[in-house]
């Protein structure tokens, strides 16, 4: 076994305090089958490609003041309620975890959600974290138990036709976190290997259908994949780039390696039963984008691994 031991306990109590998980998910909505619970494809699977998901619903004019919310919008009901809604994993190093010393969760993820609630309230901290499964993310928004989901959570045609995404806040692509000691460069050298993904996530669809045939093994979450690497029961772990760099920051016998084989655009999902709420979050964003104030959470979050890249172009569908 590889000397992971002194990790593997810290990483466990992780994973215990994250029941919920994280990362690139199927989410199923209630009475749909589970992607990773139906047998591995046996080749690529169709791509829906109906749509852009990178486009979503262009922002209505200027933004109102915090606390002058538009009467019988969406955003009038989440200020007279006193609070946001947002749903997040708390295992995702960086994006949403949980800190073990102030016991909050925090990251670039929460941020996002932060920054909405500064735009409805005029205070950042007017926020209630609602730890959700990585397989219930989708759902989460459209039964109403969260108004926003900021969660890696990959923008596609699939889910579009359940939620609403706001415009790309951040680009990911999918990578594989192995051994230190590994002689594996990418996906393709893991042939007949195990190689672990959270269940319900679009990652493990991924690992499932790549040409390469490598076996994909489903946790609850990362963190759970994380333990079973570091107990040797999986080869490799597989997601996005940006979930991989918080996975290997918990343990220097890992390394991340790529490139990058698929695109991973991240939105974040609400119901589309509120397309006022989308646009107003589109808003924001574009104005954190313009202001720096998006520069400025990625130095934050992410600043030891490069300097900030130019945030995504905003595109529209109407």
């Amino acid at each position: 076994m590889r000397a992971r031991v002194t990790v593997a306990v810290a990483v466990a109590a992780l994973s215990v305090l994250a029941a919920a998980g994280c990362a690139g998910d199927s989410s199923p909505l209630p009475g749909r089958p589970s992607a990773s619970a139906a047998p591995a494809p046996t080749g690529p699977a169709a791509v829906d490609k109906t749509c852009n998901p990178r486009a979503s619903l262009k922002p209505a004019g200027a933004l109102p003041a915090p606390g002058k919310m538009p009467a019988g919008t969406y955003m009038a009901q989440i200020y007279k309620r006193g609070r946001l809604v947002l749903g997040t994993s708390q295992d995702t190093l960086l994006f949403s975890s949980r800190n073990p010393f102030t016991g909050k969760v925090e990251g670039f993820d929460v941020d996002m959600g932060r920054q909405i609630a500064q735009a409805i309230f005029g205070d950042p901290d007017k926020i209630q974290i609602k730890v959700i499964a990585y397989d219930k993310r989708v759902s989460s928004a459209v039964d109403g138990s969260v108004d926003l989901v900021a969660d890696t959570m990959t923008a596609n045609c699939a889910r579009w036709k359940d939620v609403n995404f706001s415009t790309i806040y951040y680009d990911a692509g999918q990578k594989v976190l192995v051994s230190s000691a590994s002689k594996a460069q990418s996906i393709k050298d893991l042939r007949g290997q195990k190689v672990c993904a959270a269940k319900g996530s679009t990652s493990y669809d991924n690992i499932a259908k790549d040409p390469a045939k490598p076996i994909a093994v489903d946790r609850p979450g990362f963190g759970d994949c994380l333990v079973a690497f570091q107990q040797n029961e999986v080869d490799a772990i597989s997601t996005d780039d940006t979930i991989l760099v918080g996975l290997a920051a918990q343990d220097p016998y890992a390394k991340v390696v790529g490139p990058a084989f698929t695109e991973e655009p991240y939105g974040m999902a609400m119901s589309n039963d509120h397309p006022e709420f989308t646009r107003f979050v589109n808003a924001v964003l574009a104005k954190n984008q313009a202001d720096g104030t998006w520069k400025a959470t990625y130095e934050r979050w992410l600043g030891d691994f490069g300097a900030a890249p130019k945030p995504p172009v905003a595109e529209y569908r109407d």
